[in-house]
């Protein structure tokens, strides 16, 4: 069993979560249940996954769920582009976690090369 605190990568995307976290704490009191619990959801499990993954006996299931990941930090990009869209974040803002999260899907899409390469 792996500590996915030792992962850069799920330390970057822990990151990231925090990022959004504050990011999204000035949304419109409406956004409580709508974009912005979309924007966290999404942010939380891309971590959440990664340490899952790491409980997980085998490579093959570690991917599996880093590919959730994956996901989830699509739909990350979806969600912060409609923010910045909406005028709930500033273009600056809407770069760097946009930035942030293009370098968590590298990292991610390494990982999964080398534990698919290694299998």
């Amino acid at each position: 069993m792996k500590d996915f605190r030792d992962l850069k990568v799920w330390q970057k995307a822990h990151g990231l979560t925090l990022s959004v976290y504050r990011a999204s704490a000035d949304f419109p009191a409406e956004e409580r249940y709508g974009l912005t619990s979309q924007l966290r959801r999404a942010a939380t499990s891309i971590p959440a996954n990664i340490a899952e993954g790491c409980g997980r006996s085998g490579d093959r299931d570690f991917a599996r769920f880093l590919q959730i990941g994956m996901g989830s930090a699509c739909e990350l990009e979806y969600h912060l582009l409609l923010a910045r869209e909406l005028g709930f974040v500033d273009a600056e803002v809407h770069t760097d976690l946009e930035a942030q999260t293009t370098e968590v899907k590298r990292m991610l899409t390494s990982l999964l090369r080398k534990l698919t390469a290694d299998s």
